[in-house]
């Protein structure tokens, strides 16, 4: 019988990013609700919620912005091929547990289902506010993207078929 880890190998990464995700927007909520934590420069911890998508584009568009990452996250599962290799499956295991952790923030959290707003804390006051979530779906499709071009580079180049190359005889 396979294991979950050898059969699906990004799994664990999602849970890690998933509960990574959901603990520290637990702590946000429960920390910062009443004030701001500065850290160095200008890095500080600020409650924020976001109902629109990134960069706060989008407001009140929540449940379009939730069904669209969830049919976003069907869509990368059913891509998924075996052959991704290591790199691709850290990135499809980080950008799959970001995209469920935003999603389950818009399934649950108030107002209501699809409505609710993405906790978002991380704020270096020039950059948008976001949330390890973010940083998953982000470094994530980054290390999709840079796996699936060095896998173009690098998997061999299929031949030619018997079909497709002529025969001795039938060479003019």
């Amino acid at each position: 019988m396979t294991s979950l880890r050898s059969a699906h190998p990004w799994v664990p990464v999602a849970v890690i990013v998933l509960v990574l995700d959901q603990l520290t927007k637990w702590w946000a909520v429960s920390t910062l609700d009443t004030r701001d934590i500065d850290l160095f420069w200008t890095l500080r911890f600020n409650l924020s919620y976001n109902t629109g998508m990134a960069f706060g584009a989008g407001e009140n568009w929540g449940p379009v912005i939730g069904l669209a990452a969830m049919v976003i996250i069907v869509v990368l599962l059913l891509g998924i091929r075996r052959e991704s290799g290591p790199w691709g499956d850290l990135a499809v295991g980080m950008v799959v547990g970001g995209a469920i952790g935003n999603v389950i923030d818009r399934l649950f959290r108030s107002p209501g289902w699809l409505r609710g707003g993405v906790v978002d804390f991380i704020d270096f006051q020039w950059f948008p506010i976001f949330n390890v979530a973010d940083m998953g779906i982000t470094v994530g499709g980054a290390l999709l993207v840079l796996s699936s071009w060095w896998m173009s580079r690098h998997l061999p180049v299929e031949s030619e078929t018997d079909a497709d190359v002529p025969a001795e005889g039938d060479r003019a």
